[in-house]
């Protein structure tokens, strides 16, 4: 029993004591008041009626006549007159009048009045007596509605006063209620700071509270920092700061199995002509300069457009992969642009080739270097800063059949609930599917094929349809979930959070099945959290209560530009391909991964790793302990259950 529930019922217990206790006083109090002037009614009534009896001579006939009139005109149970021998001379009784008070009461409260006894005379001479006893019934309902009085008003009082009890409990519950949330934000890591109490005794815990919290939050940004130093370290170019060749062909290849993102994207790579006669003619010193420069003008696009890629493949090569299409060739020329106004000034004879290409997304990470550098090597062909581009058409369905029509066999397809949900395990390390990854495919035409994200999502998001797509695929997973139990995972696409009726919509769906909304979980793309961080924290606040799961997938270096990932409200982190992909033979990449290991566990989360396909990877992985892994591994040990 909670504390406050203790002292509630003690506060209860006191008044009602209190209740009982002034009720039983005050009955008492007045029982003994009305039994002492039912006892001097009876004297007072013997004495009268024995003066008026000993006014008559002896005449028995006139006393038995008064006696009589005495008996009718008042309340009396019984009057007896007795002679002075002690014999009964003459008596009139009355059978008890009921009383309104209960028996019970009665029997409880009983009024014991002895009778009103005086002397009879004739002159001189004593005749006898007399003796009066009047009906109690009468006290007992004086009685009776006094007790109830009383209980009304005190109960007035004890409720007027557990009111105010309740009131003050209440305000006495608040700072310890706030203690306790923020201990649970502790627990949750999302390190909430509360108000200082008024309360004397509360106040020093709500400040050591508060000590504690900022104090666990600067671990945790202290830990941030660390883990951006590991990241250059294992993930960056020391001279320029760029992703080195292994880790930026592991984020295009990343890139390029995902199912968001346009059909279309473009690739430009940048050579640094004759790099080993530069270095005798300039110097390393003014070289590295030079590659200082290039890379700054790379760079410059992936810090300002989201989703692009940079990195520096060798000493004199760069790349920058553009998610956009038809973009590759004008951007390859701007670079030559900015690189002829400023690379001269380091010294004569610097050149440099770039090459552009365009092509479908869904060509495999060889065709794209393979097209790349034969645009490369022709632009090395011509001297100066020179740019070769490649286009290859993509989505000629798409060309053909028409934006519109594609658009609409995507809302009929919608409507018509004209979806499945393609399952991919996360196993843990005993090999038990923790959830199952569910992308969703559509059918865009009626008894037609079902259809990869990849073919019609880029279309979707451009025509805002994402919201009802998200919902098709959550009611989908709730329909599964609801039939064989199993958890599942649903990505949502971050232009969802930006329909006001989405997050309702959820609410609805997610209300309609309560025990399966316990195992589902949804997904965002690192970079929600990064632009869409209120959204997203709404998005938690209004689904977590309800059991469902809220992770963010394809995690990585962009995990250090959240400022309050502590107060995202977010279960669990699926490490990008890009981050685990080699981790077996590269201990700086192990390194950063436990570094990040540890910051996000220090919030509560689960972590776990995607993309996975060398089992060297996935047992490295486990040495780092992370809680499951997704991907081609996991996908093809579960496939022989």
């Amino acid at each position: 029993m909670s504390l406050m529930r203790q002292v509630w019922l003690l506060v209860l217990g006191v008044v009602l004591a209190s209740l009982v206790g002034s009720v039983t006083v005050s009955t008492g109090s007045v029982r003994q008041v009305l039994q002492t002037q039912l006892q001097i009614k009876n004297a007072d009534n013997a004495a009268a009626l024995a003066l008026a009896l000993s006014q008559q001579g002896g005449d028995a006939q006139l006393m038995e006549l008064l006696i009589s009139a005495q008996f009718d005109t008042g309340a009396y149970q019984s009057v007896l007159w007795r002679q002075a021998d002690g014999k009964l001379a003459f008596e009139r009784h009355a059978e008890p009048r009921p009383s309104g008070a209960p028996a019970w009461f009665i029997g409880l409260m009983p009024i014991e009045v002895q009778p009103g006894v005086a002397q009879v005379s004739n002159g001189w001479n004593a005749i006898g007596s007399v003796e009066v006893r009047s009906q109690s019934s009468y006290a007992y309902d004086e009685l009776w509605r006094s007790t109830l009085r009383s209980a009304a008003l005190l109960a007035v009082v004890g409720l007027i006063a557990g009111v105010l009890a309740l009131f003050v409990l209440r305000r006495i519950r608040r700072p310890l209620d706030s203690a306790v949330k923020q201990a649970q934000s502790v627990v949750d890591g999302s390190y909430a700071m509360v108000e200082v109490s008024r309360v004397p005794e509360l106040q020093r815990l709500t400040e050591a509270m508060n000590a504690m919290v900022q104090r666990v939050r600067g671990m945790f940004e202290a830990q941030s920092e660390q883990l951006q130093v590991l990241r250059l370290q294992a993930h960056a170019d020391p001279l320029t700061g760029m992703s080195t060749r292994k880790h930026f062909l592991a984020e295009l290849d990343s890139a390029l199995t995902r199912d968001e993102g346009p059909a279309e994207a473009g690739l430009v790579l940048v050579r640094l002509r004759d790099l080993a006669g530069l270095n005798q003619r300039l110097g390393r010193v003014a070289v590295d300069q030079v590659l200082v420069t290039i890379a700054h003008a790379v760079k410059v696009y992936p810090e300002r457009v989201n989703g692009c890629l940079g990195g520096r493949l060798n000493g004199a090569d760069f790349a920058l992969w553009l998610p956009a299409p038809d973009v590759a060739r004008e951007t390859a020329q701007a670079l030559a642009e900015a690189l002829r106004s400023s690379l001269p000034a380091f010294g004569s004879g610097i050149q440099v080739a770039l090459g552009a290409v365009d092509l479908p997304r869904e060509r495999p990470l060889g065709a794209w270097l393979g097209m790349a550098d034969t645009a490369l090597a022709r632009a090395e062909t011509q001297p100066g800063f020179t740019v070769e581009a490649i286009a290859t058409r993509a989505n000629v369905d798409l060309e053909n059949q028409g934006e519109r029509a594609w658009r609409v066999q995507i809302v009929e397809a919608i409507k018509e609930r004209r979806g499945r949900l393609v399952p991919y395990p996360v196993l843990d390390r005993e090999g038990q599917v923790l959830h199952l990854e569910c992308p969703l495919q559509l059918q865009l035409q009626p008894q037609g094929p079902y259809e990869p994200a990849a073919r019609w999502l880029p279309l979707a998001i451009r025509s805002r349809l994402t919201a009802e797509v998200d919902a098709l695929a959550v009611g989908l997973a709730l329909e599964a979930i609801t039939k064989d139990g199993q958890a599942r995972c649903i990505n949502i696409a971050p232009g969802s959070l930006l329909d006001g009726g989405f997050v309702a919509r959820l609410r609805e769906l997610v209300f309609q099945s309560p025990p399966a909304a316990r195992k589902l979980g949804l997904e965002l793309a690192e970079g929600a959290a990064v632009e869409h961080f209120e959204l997203l924290q709404e998005m938690g606040r209004q689904l977590r209560p309800l059991g469902v799961k809220l992770g963010l997938e394809h995690a990585g270096a962009g995990l250090a530009q959240v400022e309050r990932l502590y107060q995202a409200g977010l279960d669990y982190v699926k490490l990008d391909a890009s981050v685990v992909t080699g981790i077996s033979g590269d201990a700086a990449r192990a390194a950063f991964v436990r570094g990040m290991l540890i910051m996000l566990r220090s919030l509560a989360l689960k972590v776990y790793a995607e993309g996975l396909s060398d089992a060297m990877d996935v047992q490295a992985v486990w040495d780092c302990e992370l809680d499951g892994v997704t991907g081609p591994w996991a996908t093809a040990r579960r496939r022989p259950q």
